[in-house]
């Protein structure tokens, strides 16, 4: 074969390629820019509620860290909670006749304060509203803000596996002075009181660990009323350790050891429905992928990567977390 022949077919062979590429970049940047008209209800996040025709079980699905709703990417496929999601399909079943319970599946080594607090208070309003129950089963982890929202279920399941427990608070900081000296980078606070610079000083570390205390009884309350326990037994446990599930069973914090289709066959049988219904995201915007892709893969410099340090860790948010 003649050298311009090959040149020719592999200029034609390229053409195809980068023809067929465009086509299906172009079919799904089309897709994401055009209204998808969903037949249910559609969420934060594109995800859409399809209530069943039939009477179910709603699965409320807690994986990864509780905190702020994260994107979702075609690139990222990982289980992480999304909060505002979450809020809004509880907000869902509660307003469907046809749910018929909650089950929590949990597995979480927990994650700030604030969210737990607000999915904890959302479950307990749906059982305020419709009556109905809510069964809670626990993977590889439930602890920390993963246990403070578990509490508000009625019966807790654990896998034969599952880490539980760390009930307690925790608020991080680093001194980053020494190395700022070291990088010849000084900071002036201009401040319109003494502790609004937030230097770690006796009498600021002392107001902090009020803060810490505070979220502690919380999460005690929260404990002891979930479990039906008095408020010392639960402080006897809670101080930031993890507990084995039998650990768990034995001190009162779960009821039943067994797998996740033993748990939910247990659920089937007390409340006579077999229907299970998990919420499932649909296909994330082109655009968004992209530009999440890229924001992924741009080298960051090292002042960038002190500065987010620093945001990270002297942020002052506390956190049900244990795995930090």
């Amino acid at each position: 074969m003649k050298t311009k022949q090959i040149v020719g077919l592999a200029a034609a062979a390229a053409l195809f390629i980068v023809t067929g590429v465009s086509s299906v970049l172009t079919h799904q940047l089309a897709a994401s820019l055009v209204p998808v008209q969903p037949t249910g209800v559609g969420l934060t996040g594109g995800y859409t509620f399809q209530a069943p025709d039939e009477d179910y079980i709603g699965v409320v699905q807690v994986k990864g860290t509780i905190g702020e709703q994260t994107s979702t990417t075609l690139l990222d496929t990982s289980q992480t909670y999304q909060h505002t999601t979450t809020l809004e399909y509880i907000d869902c079943l509660m307003q469907d006749e046809s749910n018929k319970g909650i089950l929590l599946d949990v597995d979480s080594p927990g994650g700030a304060v604030y969210e737990s607090e607000e999915l904890y208070r959302k479950l307990q309003e749906y059982k305020q509203v419709t009556g109905r129950p809510i069964w809670c089963y626990m993977g590889h982890y439930a602890a920390s803000g993963g246990y403070y929202v578990s509490a508000a279920a009625d019966t807790i399941y654990a896998n034969p596996n599952t880490t539980t427990g760390s009930i307690g608070v925790i608020m991080s900081a680093v001194d980053m002075t020494g190395l700022y000296d070291k990088l010849g980078i000084r900071q002036e606070n201009i401040t319109s009181g003494p502790f609004k610079a937030g230097d770690l000083t006796e009498e600021q570390i002392a107001i902090y660990q009020s803060q810490v205390d505070e979220s502690y009884d919380r999460f005690v309350e929260v404990v002891a009323e979930g479990r039906g326990m008095d408020e010392a037994a639960v402080r006897t446990l809670a101080d930031g350790r993890t507990y084995t599930a039998r650990q768990a069973l034995d001190n009162g914090l779960i009821d039943q050891i067994c797998l996740y289709d033993e748990a939910k066959a247990a659920i089937s049988e007390e409340s006579g429905v077999d229907r299970f219904y998990t919420l499932e995201a649909g296909p994330a915007r082109l655009l968004d992928t992209l530009l999440s892709a890229v924001d992924q893969v741009m080298p960051k410099s090292e002042a960038q990567v002190l500065t987010e340090l620093a945001q990270q860790t002297q942020g002052g948010l506390m956190y049900y977390a244990d795995l930090y």
